[in-house]
């Protein structure tokens, strides 16, 4: 049967301990008190939902006017945002796609012959390896490393650069995720330039990840990579956390850097996104009000992230065990346990033993055991709840008694 079906799908199927254990759990009826929810619409926020509704009730969805980039009013109002964030995008510089997975695709397809190479960070979200595998794409790990905050390690970068080109290969685009996930962790402005220069050298574009850039925990703006004219950049994005709508299927990839090659890319990226055919009519006539949705929906986030985040420092200060590692924005915290065992067998006992899930930090690629992934966007009662049942179950499992 193996050979009936394409290499490139030829993943491993089997589900994981993790995943077995979460299934029994589940089935036996018992609680979970889940501190890994990433579904926004699941977490108790508010939407102003009769807007939304007649905002997808458009007479003009009843017409089919295919337009391989979007519906103008649509990339106005995704532009408009941007212009709101400092930066000027204009709207024949973006294609809507239904999903930033499918951004990713297309940019894949635009930039890369099967076998060729990509630069991705780790820890990141595993999502890449898939993508990768669809397009017939090679992903070559970059290092992110920890020393009071997260920083790119731009030797372990040069180093995966050398190593394809050693080898024949042929590197395509650098990937960054900003803020990543789930480190947490932005671009600085030195590091931007760093890479840019990286870049130019040896002829790569950027691919940046913007979709949690606007949950900040800075006072200031962060800046985006839409801003970046000295590398060929695409710049993905979409409602799925701007506006917490991941249902709706609003994403984009717009484009920036040298002229000749930002037009170009945006000739070809036409023929791709014209190629699968546009995204639905009603969502897309919704855009404008859906893009300002995020006002309020982002305010209840932010609220909800900074109390989390209170809790969970208020909470680790009563212990000496684990401690929270540095986070700048994004919807995760990153907590280093002690080391008894793998991440995994520690996560499945937590479930087992008080209830408790959260995700081991394997999933994401951490370089070590040790690390465990809590969603900030949980309730604020269920994240108090699951965070002592977890530090305590810690303490206790490692012999320490010393919670005060």
């Amino acid at each position: 049967m193996r050979d009936f079906f394409a290499q490139r799908t030829s993943w491993n199927l089997t589900s994981n301990r993790y995943a077995e254990a979460l299934e029994v759990h589940r089935l036996a009826g018992r609680e979970v008190i889940d501190l890994t929810a990433s579904n926004p619409t699941t977490v108790g926020l508010r939407y102003r939902e009769e807007e939304l509704l007649q905002a997808l009730a458009h007479r003009e969805a009843l017409a089919y006017e295919p337009q391989p980039k979007g519906l103008l009013s649509a990339r106005e109002a995704i532009a408009a945002y941007y212009l709101e964030r400092g930066s000027h995008v204009l709207p024949d510089d973006m294609v809507l796609t239904t999903s930033t997975s499918e951004a990713y695709s297309f940019v894949f397809r635009l930039l890369c012959n099967p076998g060729d190479a990509l630069l991705a960070p780790t820890p990141s979200y595993p999502l890449f390896d898939f993508l990768a595998d669809l397009q017939d794409v090679k992903l070559v790990a970059y290092d992110l490393l920890y020393d009071h905050g997260w920083q790119i390690d731009f030797q372990s970068l040069q180093t995966a650069i050398d190593g394809v080109q050693a080898t024949g290969g042929k590197c395509r685009a650098v990937l960054v995720v900003h803020p990543n996930n789930p480190t947490g962790s932005y671009v600085k402005a030195y590091e931007a330039e760093q890479l840019n220069r990286i870049c130019t050298a040896n002829h790569l574009a950027i691919i940046a990840d913007e979709v949690f850039l606007d949950y900040s925990l800075a006072q200031t703006p962060v800046q985006t990579f839409s801003a970046n004219r000295d590398v060929l950049t695409f710049n993905l994005s979409g409602l799925s956390k701007i506006s917490a709508m991941p249902q709706m299927k609003v994403a984009w990839v717009s484009v920036n850097g040298p002229e000749v090659l930002k037009v170009e890319a945006l000739r070809r990226l036409e023929v791709i996104a014209d190629t699968y055919l546009s995204m639905n009519a009603p969502v897309q006539w919704a855009v404008p009000v859906m893009v300002e949705e995020r006002h309020g929906i982002q305010r209840q986030l932010m609220y909800r992230i900074r109390e989390n985040l209170a809790e969970l420092d208020a909470q680790l200060a009563a212990q000496k065990l684990c401690q929270r590692l540095e986070v700048e924005g994004g919807w995760y915290a990153v907590l280093r346990v002690p080391v008894t065992g793998s991440d995994e067998d520690l996560a499945i006992r937590l479930l087992q033993e008080t209830s408790v899930l959260v995700q081991p930090g394997h999933f994401y690629d951490f370089p070590a055991e040790g690390y465990l992934v809590l969603s900030l966007i949980t309730e604020s009662q269920t994240f108090q709840q699951g965070i002592g049942r977890a530090l305590q179950f810690i303490a206790t499992t490692c012999g320490y008694t010393g919670l005060h």
